[in-house]
């Protein structure tokens, strides 16, 4: 499509003799691109200037300006290195001036404009480094090189900064480049001639572009972007510019390099390079501490500028001022370095873009990025009207009422609704982002709570308030705190349990200015403290996990087993450290453990979605994470020999049912298949392999690391106990279920169930389970051993209390070993406690409404149990957990009071456990143990 059916607007001649004689020298291009020229030309002097001296280029463009810039781009590829210097100087012209056109009436849109100009700047950039680097190989200054070399710059790239980075360059920008070499292409040697060589092209190239001759300038050229540009040269060895970064970059430079590309030279060192600064530029965790940087980034920028006070139009600086340009950039990256380690989604260049997956995410809502979208795209509108008009690097607008309505007449505008839409529009910037960066600070009224004076005095000595800024943000979110600790049942208890939760915590800066930005978090963190002191404790050595209650699904239903199997699988992939890997998976499962003491807290799952959701997320952490372990073992000894390992899953995990501080019963079975020996750099014994491979599996997920660890193992299920080798071949294990087990190990094989490893071998050994099951017993054998072993755990271990909910007659380990005995006299092999009861029935031990009674006393201490676990790493005293716990364990229960629950308990477990009597007489002819006798 022609130019001339594209115009949607028009500008308006400020000066109509100028316009006019700018149409004198040009063919008649028809009315609508007459009148454009006319307009375009009567504002501004420059454009004028530009067509006079490439109309003919511009007439012949109007077919198809698209195919125009095109073709002057492939033109000046086959430029001679001589004539490269005025034929990039007579294409910026004309490139420019079309986009002025393009910009002015309409034909395209800002990012198409802005895009023109970025893509010429890529282009200028390689050729005048193609260019300079030439000389250098031609003259052999650069070491191992050849002419073929110079095309892509003899290994060194030019990094676009800034606007050019996003593709946003404006009509009179500067373009800041970060100039790089890979020094891994030439010898230690040759390093010192290879440097000097590309300082030398590097700044012959920056003089090509910037230099102002007759013919103009490219583009004014800005290396200082660089690390610590006083000292370094021009062009840096990418080790060292990685050093410095890891060591000594600041926020600023983070923020720089979310718009960093790759655009001349050596593309691929320079995509390698950007790769190598991801943790650099975004942090694991959700990095709020970076709101306080900006914002005294964006300070200093007004302080220096003098752009503070408030809002004047003549003269605003449409880029730096109050409600410009910077601040929605800010803006769109702090929130972009707040969550972008987590989310590669965020990870985008362009401002639009970055507002549109910000909303996407929850970020921001989609109204905030629409209104910001737009008033980004005014305020760029306007910015290149104000520089088309002399070719000016300015972003003010003008100071003269004549120059306004210059302006004015340029975008189309009558004057004063002009002025009026600007004070608008700058004002709804500033009040959008503001807000974000510097909330109201607190009101010194509202931080007299009746509160112990004597807690709250003692806060600044807590590692967490050693900083200033600590204490400052501190301050500004105190009423917030205090309000919610109000609200409390008890405001002293959560008071106190706060004061633990700070003096726990190691360091404040981070995690407070995430409460300031998230204020629906200190709802959270007193709902946290006032009700389960355990989960506050843990909450203080890992308040990283805080990260995904912001992460937009945290509040969403349970995934599933299957769902986050493949997440963390997919998270472990990406990262090639081994040691990363296991600190990924910590985080990872804290942040989901986190998830389901907070959803149980809340009320929103009950005890039993709880114990089912616990479970999965170890299955799926132990799923995910064999293979890594298997693959680490293998680089050194070799793939597993024969068909592979399954990883067992005894007690509650087998069962499916865990709480907040399980830890995990397991037993590693292997089929080496004949296979005698692994092959690999260090080949081992099958036998060898196989619990070594064990043995790192048990480090790999019970070893104290910067994430703490996931969880403790237990072993002792496996055959033979202690005495026994760690992991167990099917064979042995078939032969020793079959022949040689007590039991109780076969109690335990009840509830065994593969969670990880090699399907095949996990089918196989669940087929030996279910054969076991099905062999048959004497059932007063079954019987009078479970006597037996109730009797000695009475011995061992008598309940800690009356809120004892795992260890006493009738409680959760009674019935269970009860309902593991009616599976082996049943010979079934159901593994929950209903599914064994309902065996129970069928084989005639209980009746159905002892099943009932038994039913009834478990899923009181299940409920119990749970509420127990997430709120207290001590024995259960409803007097101790403070109103909170006891509002949680009463609304799990369905109970109004706590002397009625307890009352409750006692009855059902007491009947419980005399059914559990009962059958044992009647049974097995005896009764060891029992309360009941």
């Amino acid at each position: 499509m022609n130019f001339a059916s594209r115009i949607t607007r028009q500008p308006i001649a400020f000066d109509p003799d100028l316009g006019a004689e700018a149409l004198e020298g040009l063919p008649d291009l028809g009315a609508e691109v007459n009148g454009l020229i006319h307009g375009v030309a009567g504002c501004s002097p420059y454009l004028k200037s530009l067509l006079a001296k490439e109309g003919e280029w511009i007439a012949a463009a109007m077919d198809n300006p698209e195919a125009a810039v095109t073709g002057e781009h492939n033109a000046l590829r086959n430029c001679p290195p001589d004539q490269l210097p005025s034929t990039l100087r007579q294409g910026k012209r004309r490139i420019a001036l079309l986009a002025a056109l393009a910009d002015c009436g309409g034909v395209w849109a800002l990012e198409q404009v802005t895009g023109a100009l970025t893509d010429f700047a890529d282009l200028s950039v390689h050729l005048a480094l193609r260019a300079t680097i030439g000389q250098e190989i031609k003259r052999k200054k650069l070491p191992g090189a050849v002419p073929e070399d110079a095309e892509h710059a003899g290994g060194m790239v030019a990094l676009a900064m800034g606007k050019m980075g996003a593709g946003e360059l404006n009509y009179s920008s500067d373009i800041d480049l970060i100039c790089l070499f890979d020094e891994s292409r030439f010898d230690r040697d040759d390093y010192h001639d290879a440097r000097a060589s590309f300082v030398r092209a590097t700044r012959r190239m920056a003089a090509m572009l910037s230099d102002l001759t007759g013919d103009g300038y490219v583009f004014r050229t800005d290396l200082r972007l660089r690390p610590d540009p006083a000292v370094t040269p021009v062009c840096m060895a990418m080790a060292a510019a990685e050093t410095y970064y890891e060591s000594l970059g600041r926020t600023w430079e983070r923020a720089a390099y979310i718009k960093a590309r790759a655009a001349a030279g050596d593309l691929g060192a320079g995509d390698a390079f950007l790769q190598t600064l991801l943790p650099f530029v975004w942090r694991k965790h959700l990095d709020f501490a970076a709101i306080q940087d900006a914002h005294d980034m964006r300070l200093r920028i007004r302080e220096h500028k003098g752009l503070g006070g408030a809002l004047e139009l003549p003269g605003h600086n449409m880029k730096l001022g109050r409600g410009g340009i910077r601040e929605i950039e800010f803006f769109t990256q702090t929130r972009q370095l707040i969550a972008g380690g987590r989310d590669t989604d965020l990870r985008v260049r362009g401002t639009v873009e970055g507002l549109k997956v910000l909303a996407a995410k929850d970020w921001i809502t989609p109204e905030v990025a629409e209104k910001l979208t737009d008033h980004y795209r005014f305020h760029r509108t306007v910015e290149h009207r104000v520089q088309m008009v002399n070719d000016a690097q300015t972003h003010a607008l003008p100071k003269s009422p004549e120059n306004m309505q210059r302006l004015a007449l340029f975008l189309g505008r009558d004057q004063a609704e002009l002025e009026t839409e600007l004070r608008a529009r700058l004002e709804e910037v500033h009040s959008l982002t503001e807000e974000f960066f510097a909330p109201d600070a607190a009101d010194p009224a509202a931080l007299q709570p009746a509160f112990d004076p004597s807690i709250i005095s003692r806060w600044s000595s807590y590692p967490a308030f050693r900083s200033a800024r600590a204490v400052e943000i501190f301050e500004r979110i105190k009423p917030r705190l205090f309000a919610q600790l109000q609200r409390a049942a008890k405001p002293d208890e959560a008071l106190a349990a706060l004061d633990g939760f700070l003096a726990g915590l190691p360091a404040g800066v981070q995690l407070l200015s995430l409460f300031e930005a998230n204020p629906q978090l200190i709802d959270l963190l007193v709902d946290i403290v006032g009700s389960s002191p355990s989960l506050a404790s843990y909450l203080s050595r890992n308040s990283g996990v805080f990260d995904a209650v912001i992460g937009g699904s945290f509040f969403a239903d349970w995934p599933g087993l299957a769902a986050l199997s493949d997440d963390l699988a997919l998270r472990l992939a990406e990262d090639p450290d081994y040691e990363h890997k296991l600190d990924q998976a910590r985080r990872w499962s804290k942040e989901w453990r986190f998830r389901i003491g907070v959803h149980h807290l809340r009320g929103l799952i009950d005890a039993n979605e709880a114990a089912v959701h616990y479970a999965e997320l170890a299955e799926a952490t132990l799923a995910a994470l064999w293979p890594e372990v298997a693959a680490q073992f293998a680089q050194k000894h070799g793939p597993a020999p024969g068909r592979g390992a399954t990883v067992l899953g005894m007690g509650s995990l087998g069962a499916g049912r865990l709480n907040s501080t399980s830890d995990l019963d397991l037993i590693v079975v292997y089929d080496a298949d004949g296979v005698e020996f692994s092959e690999g750099r260090k080949p081992l014994a099958a036998r060898t392999y196989y619990a070594k491979l064990t043995q790192a599996m048990v480090t790999a997920v019970t070893a104290q690391m910067p994430q703490g660890r996931l969880y403790e193992i237990d072993m002792r299920l496996r055959p033979s106990g202690t005495q026994g080798p760690v992991a167990t071949s099917l064979a042995s294990f078939r032969d020793y279920q079959t022949h040689e087990a007590w039991t109780w190990e076969h109690l335990a094989l009840s509830r065994a169930r593969a969670v990880a490893g090699a399907k095949e071998v996990a089918d196989d050994v669940e087929q030996v389970r279910r054969d076991v099951l099905a062999l048959p017993r004497e059932r007063a054998k079954v019987l009078t051993d479970v006597a037996e072993m109730r009797a000695r755990i009475s011995a061992a271990k008598p309940p800690s209390g009356p809120w004892d909910a795992k260890i006493g007659p009738g409680r959760l380990q009674d019935v269970e070993l009860l309902a593991q005995a009616g599976v082996l006299v049943a010979q079934q092999p159901a593994r929950s406690v209903p599914e064994a009861l309902a065996a129970a029935v069928e084989a005639a031990l209980i009746a159905p409404e002892e099943k009932e009674r038994l039913l009834m006393a478990y899923d009181l201490c299940w409920k119990v149990q749970m509420v127990s676990k997430l709120i207290s790493d001590h024995a259960l005293d409803p007097e101790a957990i403070g109103e909170g716990g006891r509002a949680l364990l009463l609304q799990e229960t369905s109970e109004p009071e706590v002397a009625p629950l307890q009352a409750k308990l006692f009855e059902l477990c007491d009947a419980a456990g005399r059914v559990i009597d009962n059958v044992l007489i009647r049974e097995g002819g005896q009764l060891l143990g029992s309360r009941h006798e």
